[in-house]
């Protein structure tokens, strides 16, 4: 905490002191290291960053160490050490999905679609209940050999892992991007009977019907999960449509209150305050979403996973998310 708070007041080399200090007193200490790698990776010492994760491996580093030193090698482009340190980890820690996601990710990144594919499916192998993992293998399937395949791994993961609301999610939006609304709808109705307080299910229910009906779907998914925020934001964006402007704001708010950690809310809030709020009331979503430092989100995590945004701000990747969103608008605008 010490090494923090002199790093955010702007003084790195006092930062570095203090965690070289830490690492004397307890050598052994892998929140120490860890901390010593993120203050060098953050600041652009990427060589630095590096000694540190090779000395931590040398330590016996948990899976943390093994996946921080290939984040390293992306971050410098080198996919042959990336590979190797993946490779490398899974062997010492094969339960670790997120390993197996990174090499997955990898080789789809470089094209090599049937190693992305034979990846995913030995992470699956073991670790069989990684929802990340069987949403990984199905959109790679959807995008090498179309809805049909896909659609039968979504079928067997939900087998695999029954009441899982993202499984549901996922085939249902499958069946939208291939415009079959019938099949998406039928998938709804038993994905809700199967989950029926979940919420991203009712937020996507809220989206799917006819405009006129929005309002009653809405009414339905307030009373049975009143309380998440998928739902809540569901309803913002209803008022935002409506042009009522203040009940927006108001469910805006209660979705980040209760949920601060997803970006996906932050990125609808300050984009409905660009369209009709002023300079105080967008300073001051920014100012929230900075400091709740959000990890999760579907559009969030698209953002801040990609590679070329690994060192940007939290307000450059809220900003970068706003256009992301509004372009993809756009395209399913023109679509429709």
């Amino acid at each position: 905490m010490a090494a923090k708070e002199k790093w955010l007041a702007g003084d790195v080399p006092a930062a570095r002191a203090i965690l070289q200090e830490a690492y004397a007193a307890i050598p052994n200490s892998e929140e120490i290291w860890l901390a010593a790698f993120k203050l060098e990776f953050e600041n652009n010492e990427p060589q630095r960053a590096r000694i540190l994760l090779t000395k931590a491996r040398e330590r016996g580093g948990t899976e943390r160490v093994w996946m921080k030193s290939a984040i390293v090698e992306r971050e410098l482009g080198n996919v042959e050490e990336e590979r190797k340190l993946l490779e490398e980890g899974l062997k010492l820690f094969p339960s670790f999905f997120k390993l197996w996601l990174m090499l997955g990710q990898m080789e789809d990144r470089l094209g090599h679609g049937a190693k992305a594919k034979e990846v995913y499916e030995n992470g699956l192998k073991h670790c069989p209940g990684c929802i990340p993992l069987w949403l990984s293998l199905t959109s790679l399937e959807e995008r090498m050999n179309g809805l049909s395949k896909s659609r039968a791994i979504l079928t067997m993961a939900r087998k695999r892992n029954p009441a899982t609301p993202e499984l549901w999610l996922a085939a249902i939006r499958a069946e939208l991007r291939h415009g079959n609304k019938k099949e998406a709808d039928a998938l709804l109705a038993k994905a809700q009977q199967e989950c029926p307080a979940s919420g991203i299910l009712w937020a996507q229910a809220i989206e799917m019907v006819a405009r006129p009906q929005r309002k009653g779907r809405s009414s339905d998914a307030l009373k049975r999960s009143d309380h998440d925020p998928h739902v809540i934001a569901a309803v913002a964006n209803l008022f935002w449509q409506d042009r009522k402007v203040d009940k927006a704001r108001n469910w805006f708010n209660r979705a980040v209150t209760l949920a601060p950690d997803i970006g996906d809310f932050w990125v609808s809030y300050y984009r409905f305050e660009l369209q009709h709020g002023n300079s105080d009331t967008q300073r001051d979503v920014l100012r929230r979403c900075v400091a709740a430092e959000p990890k999760h989100g579907e559009k969030w995590q698209a953002i801040t996973k990609a590679v070329e945004n690994s060192h940007l701000s939290v307000e450059a990747l809220l900003k970068k998310a706003v256009v992301a969103l509004a372009e993809e608008e756009n395209h399913n605008a023109a679509d429709a």
